[in-house]
């Protein structure tokens, strides 16, 4: 498999199994293979509605950007399958 299959694979595994969830804004974030599991890290991260911060009287009219979210999925190199989705968390700079 190449870095684009194991992308693919990753974003419609995500896409599919959080598909009640109405995702917005599904994006490949990182990818990275582990040459000693024979193992793609992919890392995509996305919106739920929920996560769109609520306009009010403090916010005014200024732009709002969603919180995103994000997993690691992990796919085994040989067989093209998804072996876990993990949180990916992200720190503050």
């Amino acid at each position: 498999m190449d870095v684009k299959q194991a992308v693919q694979i990753a974003i419609d595994y995500i896409a599919d199994i959080f598909q009640s969830e109405n995702l917005e804004n599904i994006g490949l974030e990182e990818v990275t293979f582990d040459e000693l599991r024979n193992m793609w890290l992919v890392t995509i991260g996305f919106s739920r509605p929920w996560d769109h911060p609520k306009v009010g009287l403090v916010t005014g009219f200024q732009p709002q950007h969603p919180k995103r979210e994000y997993k690691t999925v992990e796919i085994d190199d040989f067989s093209c399958t998804v072996k876990s989705i993990k949180i990916r968390e992200i720190k503050n700079a």
